[in-house]
């Protein structure tokens, strides 16, 4: 396979203080459900494991330390600077990747692709979608499984109005808070988002800096996710209620899909 395009700036989202400071707001990750719903699918599918929009490590580092054989592709190179750092700190190597979705083109295939956090869709063009299904079923092995999240936002609140999304102390006396808005078109289904972060020392705002991006999601129903699983060549696949083990309705907020590449 040939490499990846190199990637600029204006192709990622997660750049500057939404990179910097990416941990910091969202705090202890290590009770939620989605770690061991990905973990439960790894066993049961095998390895070696690829986490697609790996960020800065929330899974691929857990996954690694417990011994399981896992690479992660992200298309920001700043959060996977990050990755690393907090890799060595732990005495850990991944294999990491700058790619995009739609153009994923790795050396080696897997058993098990993961795509938590909805990362799938960021990819807000259908076409591209599209193609990035296709690119994540022919880096599967025969039989492998294809894993993801997936947020219907017809069932989000949109009004446009800024909220406080996270604040934190940076641990030298300031703090950085994260404002956040969002707007979304039904019809189009897509998600405009701005994020606004603040330096705040001794309550004094002494940076700011704000980040946008239109389009920033894109939304989907559970059948029209089934239905390109199937266009990209797989099969069998099962939709489970948020990250439990129940079959998903079309009511569902957020559900898991499960999809395998035929033998």
């Amino acid at each position: 396979m040939s490499r990846g395009r190199e990637l600029s700036a204006q192709d990622y989202e997660y750049r500057g203080p939404m990179a910097a400071y990416w941990d910091l707001l969202r705090g202890d990750t290590s009770s939620w459900p989605d770690r061991a719903f990905f973990r439960w699918v790894i066993a049961r599918s095998g390895q070696p494991v690829l986490d697609v929009g790996c960020g800065t490590g929330r899974l691929l580092l857990d996954y690694l330390g417990r011994g399981i054989e896992i690479e992660g592709v992200d298309i920001s190179p700043e959060m996977l600077s990050i990755c690393r750092r907090k890799a060595r700190a732990r005495g850990l190597a991944p294999v990491l990747h700058a790619q995009a979705m739609e153009t994923l083109s790795l050396p080696r295939s897997y058993r098990t692709i993961i795509v938590p956090s909805s990362s799938f869709q960021l990819v807000t063009d259908l076409a591209a979608a599209q193609e990035s299904l296709s690119r994540l079923g022919a880096h599967l092995m025969p039989g492998g499984t294809l894993a993801m999240s997936i947020m219907d936002l017809d069932k989000e609140v949109h009004d446009g109005a800024w909220r406080l999304a996270g604040e934190a102390e940076t641990g030298d006396g300031a703090w950085v808070r994260r404002y956040a808005r969002a707007t979304y078109d039904p019809d189009a289904r897509l998600e405009h988002t701005e994020d606004r972060y603040e330096m705040v020392r001794e309550g004094a705002v002494i940076s700011s800096e704000c980040l946008s991006r239109s389009p920033a999601t894109r939304s989907y129903r559970l059948p029209e996710v089934i239905g390109m699983l199937e266009r990209a060549g797989l099969g069998s696949v099962r939709a489970y209620s948020g990250f439990s083990t129940r079959p998903a309705t079309e009511s569902d907020r957020l559900f898991c899909l499960l999809a395998l590449r035929p033998l």
